[in-house]
């Protein structure tokens, strides 16, 4: 038996978790029309394989047709739900691994815009800022439906083979009713603390009496909602959690801190890259300190060190590492090797989460294959033959692309210009809140080095340095450069955000900073601009403030610049620049008035516009390949073979990758590293 605390078994009621890894309720909206479909069942059984003790689904799956589905979220109201939980449990349980299913009714965080279009509800009138939905108070006829639906969701779980269930209250309808901030009601459900515990008690009863004493039922809530004046405070958050202990209804609490009805409340409770990690693990361990009984939690508790020390700490019974195993669904089995040290890092990009905000599904910027199972396993297949391959440029696509190539057994070189990897991420890291960004690259390193790749620093490499080594296949993963080739003239006056961020230009005093790239760049150089004291006007044509970054990721740069000099202009679009004595003068217009141009003077202009591939060498390559850079896009989707021939005489495959196709995003980047790299 292994001596580590993460390694021991976990009694919960007549359940045996196998170790104190579990995977916390969260919607990955990989669902389709409202079920746990093939897809959906892949992703969870993956982390099942890997060895995870318990994987809980959805995040939330939701009880009634009033709760549009405001995430992607699983339909528990619908009865064909059954036969797909069944499978995705039966599988799971296959490897030994539990599986709880979290459901919910949204109450106000939704809106009324989705599903079946009905009004909202909630405890309350209050609308949630993040969803905007104005909803009405629930009626006594809606608790009591509401109620039932609950209690057939939970026996539905059960019919399903589930482990259990667990109840979400924070931010949802639970919660609603809990926290005055919510509830202003003057009925048998609100006011005092007794009249605001109401709901949940009669919900807990109701589901208890549907499914018996033995079935697990959890609960995830807030124990302090850290309001500024009101909500749930910790003092009432105590006795919440005593009075759920005393009634003896639940079996275990998953806890959090925090809320999330804004974008700043979300990142406060799930900590986005550069932030504290385990922000909230001392007071989970008080909560169970308080209750003496099954306590859980996950905020960023994303490498194994931190998870070891919840558990031999005794805060926490069982340790909750979701992104986490996003980024690598074989965490668990990794600790039992003892190859702690080849786990894929999670970096707390948050583009998971922040993909899902958007109504997207959830990806790992680092991991391709998470929510591609099916299509793009992650454990990759060795190659029939081994071939001799080089690639240029060690950024996140070049080094993921000789990372899946080594181990497909391939013999692998590597040119790079730097005297160091890391490509664009190298400039992203010189923001201490994005340094973690740097795991990406060096993970990959180590993987290249355990398999031998041959690295070649320093060197700016031609065609005659690519086909000296006479290779059967050749990857361009050059990336790109900032582009501010914007107008037709005056072109040279412009400043580029990656100037700005690698501190090879100064900060203006007066300073614009045009973005119409939308991604991180514009973010990155405003801050430093601002921090130097200078007066930013940050400016863009679309709608929102630089919409690529999305609302998690936008929460700390907007924190750092709002006490600062910076004025934020949208739905502006700068046409020109010209120079005026010592002064530059923009032009500026919109794209929904163009007849309106006005020009405003300023000391420095900064534009993020792009990137411009760095291609060169591709094109000189091209003649010599036997596909001439041809993809067969077909195959390449599929994960098959690249087999085009467009050149007889051609002694080697070419394909570019990543920027150095066009600007995109490190996700897309490494997305291309691997699926080039396995049709190799």
């Amino acid at each position: 038996m292994s001596k580590d605390p993460l390694l021991q078994p976990f009694q919960l009621k007549h359940l045996t978790l196998k170790n104190r890894i579990m995977s916390t309720s969260h919607e990955p909206a990989y669902g389709e029309d409202g079920m746990p479909k093939d897809r959906y069942r892949a992703y969870h059984v993956e982390r099942a394989k890997g060895g995870l003790a318990m994987t809980m689904t959805a995040g939330s799956a939701v009880v009634s047709r009033d709760s549009p589905p405001a995430f992607g979220n699983l339909l528990a109201y619908k009865d064909e739900i059954v036969p797909w939980m069944r499978k995705l449990t039966d599988q799971c349980h296959d490897h030994g691994c539990a599986v709880m299913i979290q459901i919910t009714h949204l109450g106000r965080r939704a809106h009324w815009g989705t599903g079946d279009w009905l009004p909202l509800l909630s405890a309350g009138t209050k609308r949630e800022m993040a969803h905007r939905g104005f909803p009405k108070p629930a009626e006594s006829w809606d608790i009591d439906r509401i109620i039932s639906d609950y209690a057939d969701a939970a026996e539905r779980m059960q019919a399903a083979g589930l482990d259990g269930i667990e109840l979400q209250a924070y931010c949802h309808i639970i919660d609603q009713f809990w926290s005055d901030v919510t509830n202003d009601r003057d009925d048998a459900y609100g006011g005092t603390f007794e009249n605001r515990m109401r709901f949940s008690d009669r919900l807990l009863r109701a589901i208890r009496q549907r499914v018996g004493p033995d079935f697990i039922v959890g609960i995830r809530q807030t124990a302090d909602e850290n309001y500024r004046q009101g909500g749930i405070s910790e003092e009432e958050g105590l006795r919440i959690v005593r009075k759920l202990r005393d009634d003896g209804l639940v079996d275990f609490m998953n806890v959090i801190r925090g809320r999330c009805d804004t974008d700043p409340a979300m990142v406060d409770v799930i900590p986005v890259t550069g932030m504290k990690s385990a922000p909230h693990l001392d007071f989970a361990g008080k909560i169970k300190a308080e209750v003496d009984m099954p306590v859980f939690h996950a905020s960023r508790i994303p490498d194994v060190a931190t998870a070891r020390h919840a558990v031999a700490s005794g805060q926490l019974g069982m340790v909750g590492m979701t992104r986490a195993h996003m980024t690598d669904p074989y965490i668990v089995q990794k600790i039992i090797d003892g190859q702690e040290d080849k786990i894929r890092p999670c970096v707390g990009a948050t583009y998971c989460l922040d993909r899902i905000y958007l109504g997207e599904s959830a990806l790992c910027i680092h991991n391709p294959s998470t929510g591609r199972e099916l299509e793009v396993p992650h454990q990759i297949a060795p190659a029939d033959n081994s071939r001799k391959v080089v690639i240029v440029g060690t950024g996140p696509a070049g080094l993921e692309a000789a990372r899946v190539a080594a181990e497909r057994g391939h013999d692998v070189t590597v040119f790079e210009a730097a005297a160091e990897p890391g490509g664009q991420i190298l400039l992203a890291s010189q923001n201490p809140r994005r340094r973690e960004l740097l795991s990406i690259i060096d993970w990959r390193m180590q993987q290249c080095l355990d398999r031998d790749v041959v690295f070649v620093f320093n060197t700016w490499a031609e065609a005659n340095d690519v086909t000296s080594l006479d290779p059967d296949c050749v990857i361009v993963a050059t990336g790109g450069i900032a582009q501010t080739d914007l107008f037709n003239q005056g072109n040279e006056l412009l400043v580029s955000t990656w100037d700005i961020i690698s501190g090879d230009v100064k900060p203006g005093s007066n300073v614009l900073l045009f973005d119409d790239g939308g991604d991180h760049a514009a973010l990155q150089a405003a801050e430093v601009i601002a921090k130097s004291g200078a007066k930013l006007e940050f400016m863009g044509p679309d709608r929102n403030i630089s919409p690529d970054v999305m609302g998690m990721n936008l929460t700390p740069y907007m924190r750092e610049m709002q006490p600062l000099d910076v004025t934020f202009t949208i739905a502006r679009r700068m046409i020109g620049v010209s120079r005026e004595g010592n002064r530059l003068i923009a032009e500026i217009s919109s794209d929904y008035r163009e007849d309106l141009i006005e020009k405003r003077p300023y000391d420095q202009i900064v534009v993020n516009h792009g990137t411009t591939p760095l291609s060169d060498i591709y094109f000189d390559l091209q003649p010599l390949a036997s596909n001439g850079g041809e993809v067969d896009y077909e195959a390449l989707v599929a994960g098959e073979l690249q087999t085009v021939c467009r050149n007889a005489n051609g002694n080697f495959q070419l394909f570019r990758i990543g920027d150095a196709v066009s600007a995109r995003n490190i996700h897309a980047a490494v997305f291309d590293g691997l699926r080039y790299a396995r049709a190799i």
